[in-house]
């Protein structure tokens, strides 16, 4: 039976990962330091759970010390994160590094966490020019993409068959940051209006984690060294993603599609990039990756944990989701216009 090692594999590509070998009959070995964030349906499904320090070489020896036919790092932020791993690359059939397209930049040098949007008018391809390497400090906007880059040069400069995988806006069950969240908290709060900026036309790139669990089970039946983008097989804007989550949950409300300039205070969203930022995915098709599903079709998964349970959503004092959703404002805006602040109940 066939050895998967997952580190940090508690998060939301992590299961979809063990989930989709698992079900492949893969044997799935998954680390973490907090034993309480392994989902109980991957344990019934049989993946076994290591109490181990990303950080720790020690561990590493732990976890990965029989080898494995495949390896995925969902962990690796920095050089010496990944220069962690050099000791172990000869005893694995296949590692996937699971990078992020943070570290592409525009033509002038601007990227995703830039204070500058950056610009892509075309789809952006795996050869596109990234961030320069920086060591240490990967936890600010600047030094997040950055410090993926020096990880990415460690590892593809070992000559081991290392593929690089730079997911976008990622969506799935177990989402740190479940993004669609904005919309589903207004239609649980029963909003007769969703506001959009840019008239909803802003977009970046969904990436659902089932499609990125494909993904990589077609790369550890291809070991190679490469960079792979991961996204969605379509690219919804803004406007479709809110029609999709309420189409999904049943909810009509007035869609109020804001021009460029017209209260900027209303209307944000975390897709809202103009030009849309859309990422090439060919070289992920060529290999003979084929994808779960759309967007509409796979961010289900995500809403069904949402409203499973109170435990998976995000906290109401979420300063990241607060900006999206001040009613005040909202209100104040649909008074003025004569508009109802409130959905109707009967």
């Amino acid at each position: 039976m066939k050895q998967a090692v997952i580190l940090g594999g508690t998060g939301v590509l992590g299961r979809a990962i063990a989930h989709r070998l698992l079900e492949a009959g893969w044997q799935v070995r998954i680390t973490g330091r907090d034993a309480s964030k392994m989902p109980s349906a991957l344990r019934a499904a049989g993946a076994r759970f290591l109490a181990s320090d990303r950080r720790s070489g020690h561990d590493l020896a732990q976890a990965l010390g029989n080898g494995a036919d495949l390896l995925v790092d969902a962990a690796c932020y920095t050089a010496a994160e990944a220069r962690l791993l050099l000791p172990h690359l000869s005893g694995v059939g296949s590692a996937v590094m699971l990078s992020s397209k943070a570290v592409y930049t525009d033509d002038a040098g601007n990227h995703v966490n830039s204070d500058v949007p950056p610009c892509f008018p075309h789809p952006i391809r795996e050869d596109r020019p990234t961030m320069k390497p920086l060591n240490g400090g990967y936890d600010s906007r600047e030094g997040y993409g950055a410090n993926k880059v020096a990880a990415e040069h460690v590892l593809l400069d070992t000559g081991h068959p290392v593929t690089v995988i730079r997911p976008s806006k990622v969506h799935g069950e177990g989402a740190a940051v479940p993004r669609e969240w904005m919309f589903v908290k207004r239609i649980l709060d029963r909003r007769p209006a969703v506001f959009l900026a840019t008239a909803g036309a802003g977009g970046d790139h969904t990436s659902a984690a089932v499609n990125t669990a494909a993904l990589i089970e077609t790369v550890a039946a291809r070991p190679g060294q490469r960079i792979l983008n991961s996204a969605d097989p379509d690219a919804p804007t803004s406007l479709e993603i809110a029609r999709t989550v309420a189409a999904y949950l049943g909810h009509e409300w007035e869609e109020i599609l804001l021009e460029a300039g017209d209260h900027p205070e209303l209307g944000a969203h975390p897709w809202n990039f103009t030009p849309p930022l859309v990422l090439d995915t060919q070289a992920s098709t060529a290999l003979g990756y084929e994808p779960v599903g759309t967007y509409a079709e796979t961010v289900t998964a995500e809403i069904d944990w949402l409203l499973a349970s109170p435990a998976n959503r995000p906290d109401a004092a979420d300063g990241f989701f607060s900006n999206f959703t001040d009613y005040d404002l909202e209100d104040a805006y649909l008074t003025d216009r004569g508009r109802p602040t409130s959905a109707c109940s009967c």
